[in-house]
């Protein structure tokens, strides 16, 4: 039994030794690094393919989606006595960015009212009535279920709210760009790792470039499990490096 287990092992090395002298071994690690390589450069590509001009001054607006807006509007409370109750006859006027009106209503008896179908984009709603003070809020149409405005009487410069939120549009957008172009360079690495196997030259300078490539992550794990199969061979082969001709 030992003997056949002794036989098996010899065999076996016999064929790793074949393997490590065959030219085609360093050949087929090399052509796995590559493809694997080329797909972290697709997935790369796939970071950086939107035009991040037009996401920073918001031309892209979640691909011309509609979304309603919703509220009702509220007298002030006066000394815990009176108001707090829907008003009914309210103009509310939406306008978008550029100051052009996109919708109106004017509250029922109360004080709801409904903007139907307008684009998900940065807007102001108005809110006036006479003898009270208007009302300006900035919102993003579809981000609130509910819009509550309490009007004050009285005279004045219109009150203004932001219920937009903080934007984290520009840290994504830059986060996304450099994991992108990471992505890329390790992509484009690993492809010379892949050359610089199939040419033959520099063991170490293949295994570098090809770690590297590991950081391009093709295709999530498809990518870089070509490029560990390629780098076995390359290990595989690593005595036939500097004595290829180039």
């Amino acid at each position: 039994m030992s003997d056949d287990d002794e036989s098996r092992r010899t065999r076996f090395e016999w064929w790793l030794e074949d393997l490590s002298t065959d030219p085609a071994t360093r050949v087929a690690g090399a052509v796995l690094i590559i493809f694997g390589s080329i797909l972290g450069v697709l997935t790369g590509s796939l970071h950086v393919s939107a035009d991040i001009g037009e996401v920073l001054s918001g031309q892209l607006d979640d691909s011309g989606q509609k979304a309603d807006v919703n509220g009702a509007v509220f007298a002030a409370l006066i000394n815990n006595s009176s108001g707090a109750e829907g008003m009914e006859d309210v103009t509310v006027i939406l306008y978008d960015d550029e100051n052009l009106e996109i919708g109106r209503d004017i509250t029922d008896s109360g004080g709801r009212f409904f903007i139907l179908d307008v684009p998900r984009k940065s807007s102001i709603i108005v809110v006036e009535h006479p003898n009270h003070i208007t009302q300006r809020i900035l919102l993003i149409p579809g981000d609130h279920s509910q819009i509550i405005v309490t009007l004050t009487e009285g005279e004045g410069d219109p009150q203004e709210t932001d219920m937009r939120g903080e934007s984290f549009l520009s840290e994504s957008v830059l986060i996304t760009s450099i994991i992108g172009a990471v992505t890329l360079f390790a992509g484009i690495a690993g492809i010379l790792g892949g050359i610089e196997a199939y040419n033959g030259k520099s063991h170490f300078r293949t295994q570098f470039l090809a770690y590297l490539g590991l950081w391009s992550q093709g295709l999530m794990f498809i990518g870089p499990l070509f490029i560990l199969m390629g780098m076995g061979l390359s290990y595989l082969s690593r005595k036939q490096f500097g004595l290829v001709e180039g």
